[in-house]
């Protein structure tokens, strides 16, 4: 059994964990570019962790420059072996009031400025996400959810806008008709290139505001947001050591093969193959490689 390392990709505001030991900051390469920062290396509750800030700290990268291929690499090269991710999104729906969990299980991608996958010419592969979200983590986070009585909804699709301005209100309102439950601009491709790396992956979307879709509100802008952050963040840092309290120590096999996703992805034969592109696969893709 595979000992487990649990990945946090932090969003706005969430830079610090609370009951870290062994905490050190580790600068890991990445043949795919600088990660958003150094990982954090740390034990939380005797389980091991590693926090990688999304927009680094000091939160200097936005989202459209989110390196996001080489985080999930140096992720994956620390030893993770399960991600969740933290990010700070607006409701689309009258339910999920400022403060109110959601706990992601699709996506709907409308991003187009960012490099979505690990693979291309030289070595192609296509992965199902056809369920982006590993069902064993939303089973932790939602334990953890309910153990430290925070407001939450088990499932929702997270509409992921590329940004870096707010949608107007013709979009939020169409967001709105399409289902979508929260909008923000962070986890497309990061949970695409998550499948593609073998790590199984959930979100945790944690809401600061109504968009603009709300008659009854003021539009969204960053003043109102950074208000309902700080709770959000204390209420998360809650939720993550809970978690870890209880979170497996081995890393059991996800029941929708998320940690295999690679066995039946790669369709470029092996003697079609271009060694420099391996090279660069060699953590994200090592494990079928190696049977080739």
């Amino acid at each position: 059994m595979t000992n487990t390392v649990l990945g946090i990709i932090g969003g706005s505001g969430f830079y610090n964990l609370p009951g870290l030991s062994d905490a050190q900051w580790q600068k890991i390469d990445s043949p795919w570019g600088a990660p958003s920062d150094e990982i954090l290396s740390a034990e939380l509750e005797g389980l091991p962790v590693r926090f990688l800030p999304r927009h680094g700290r000091g939160h200097n990268v936005p989202p459209s420059h989110i390196n996001f291929r080489a985080n999930i690499d140096v992720l994956k090269r620390a030893g993770v072996t399960d991600v969740i991710s933290i990010s700070a999104c607006g409701s689309l729906k009258e339910a999920y009031a400022p403060g109110h969990f959601v706990l992601v299980d699709q996506f709907i991608d409308r991003t187009f400025a960012r490099e979505k996958s690990f693979f291309g010419p030289g070595c192609v592969a296509h992965v199902s996400v056809a369920d982006p979200v590993c069902p064993l983590l939303l089973d932790q986070l939602e334990a953890a959810a309910k153990a430290e009585s925070i407001a939450h909804t088990r499932g929702g699709t997270y509409l992921v806008m590329e940004g870096p301005q707010f949608s107007t209100r013709a979009e939020s309102n169409l967001y709105r008709s399409w289902r979508c439950d929260v909008i923000g601009m962070t986890n497309m491709p990061e949970a695409k290139l998550a499948r593609e790396a073998e790590l199984p992956y959930a979100t945790v979307a944690m809401v600061t505001d109504y968009d603009c879709w709300h008659d009854d509100h003021e539009s969204v802008d960053v003043a109102a947001i950074i208000a309902v952050m700080k709770d959000n963040t204390a209420k998360a840092q809650r939720l993550v050591a809970q978690l870890a309290k209880t979170f497996p120590r081995t890393h059991p096999s996800c029941p929708i093969g998320c940690d295999t996703a690679l066995d039946v992805a790669i369709i470029t034969p092996p003697e079609a193959r271009d060694p420099e592109v391996l090279k660069k696969l060699d953590a994200i893709a090592g494990r079928v490689l190696a049977q080739a």
